[in-house]
């Protein structure tokens, strides 16, 4: 069972989804950032509004302006975080749409080129222009 578990373990595809999901997770590290560090100031500075902050309290109790503290003092709706989640999200998979589509060109240039017929080759065609030429000679 352990070898069993060993060829399973290191085939190819294993490691290669291994791989995908550590990049991945680096990657979605990445959109965080530009998101929260790059984007959402932009929008807020054009707008005047920082999306970050921006929250509705479950109950009376919460007293706080900002996101953490009224955390800590109850129950929020915070519509501002998933908006940048949001816009995470959009920007992940506009990205992600790009490689698939990057990818499936690649292929079908591939698929192109192996459907393309071969030249033929260079014997060939001296023996088609010598039988061309008996049949010259023949009329």
């Amino acid at each position: 069972m352990l070898e069993e578990f060993k060829k399973f373990a290191l085939k190819g595809n294993v490691v290669d989804l291994a791989i995908g999901v550590i990049i991945g997770a680096a990657f979605g590290r990445i959109v965080d950032s530009l998101v929260n560090d790059i984007i959402m100031p932009f929008i807020g500075a054009l707008g005047g509004v920082d999306f970050s902050n921006h929250f509705i309290g479950l109950n009376s109790g919460i007293t706080a302006t900002t996101l953490a503290e009224a955390r800590k003092q109850g129950a929020v709706l915070a519509y501002g975080n998933f908006i940048t989640i949001a816009v995470n999200f959009m920007i992940i998979a506009f990205v992600l749409f790009l490689v698939v589509k990057g990818i499936n060109q690649m292929q079908k240039q591939k698929k192109d080129e192996a459907s393309a017929p071969a030249a033929p080759a260079e014997d060939v065609v001296l023996l088609g222009e010598i039988r061309d030429l008996l049949k010259q000679k023949a009329v």
